[in-house]
């Protein structure tokens, strides 16, 4: 697998504080068996009404965001239930990254260890990419995961963020927690031949 070093593209301005997972994949988008088709879930009472029709208002129905990359979202983003239901339909939906003041501290992990990149941003530093992804939606966000940081192409400033070293090797080579594991799978099974030589009664037959 290609390292992704950059994450480039536009993004969706969501500035809503608190937003949790029973909102970002409601309750009826959890009863499958796979992954499959949650991006139809994906914030559905926010771009649906009661009849199932698109809200025009709602951003994400909007034809000037299509294809966009990134999400940006107000504090304490991911809040509520521990669902990864919330962090796959984000990705199925096309999201590659997730930028917010703060976010939930379950939802964060869950997010990073399926590959889905969160920035957390100082608020002064949002609230510029909201605003320029607000009045330009064609304008673009580089996040640079080897520098940590965030630049805009519009104002071409530049945010740094904090990424802890396991989390940004994940992202970076493609992995999630399985993949992560197995790339020490030679010491486990060193691990396991040395315990079990000390204690045969403990193998298993």
């Amino acid at each position: 697998m290609t390292n992704v070093t950059v994450i480039e593209g536009s993004a969706v301005p969501l500035p809503i504080e608190n937003l949790d997972t029973d909102q970002i994949m409601p309750k009826q988008f959890l009863r499958i068996v796979d992954k499959a088709g949650l991006s139809k879930g994906l914030l559905y009472d926010l771009r649906f009404d009661e009849h199932a029709a698109p809200l025009a208002d709602c951003v994400l129905n909007q034809p000037a965001y299509n294809g966009a990359r990134i999400l940006i979202g107000g504090a304490n983003f991911g809040c509520g239930s521990s669902r990864e239901h919330a962090v796959w339909g984000l990705q199925q939906y096309g999201f590659d990254a997730v930028i917010a003041p703060s976010f939930a501290e379950i939802f964060y992990s869950n997010a990073m260890n399926n590959r889905l990149l969160l920035v957390q941003l100082e608020r002064e530093a949002v609230d510029v990419l909201l605003r320029e992804s607000t009045d330009d939606p064609a304008s673009k966000i580089l996040i640079d995961l080897e520098a940590q940081t965030v630049r805009s192409t519009t104002s071409a400033q530049v945010f740094r963020f904090p990424l802890g070293a396991r989390h940004k090797r994940m992202v970076i080579e493609g992995m999630d927690t399985i993949d992560l594991t197995l790339t020490a799978l030679a010491d486990i099974e060193a691990f396991e031949k040395r315990h079990f030589e000390r204690h045969p009664w403990a193998a298993v037959m």
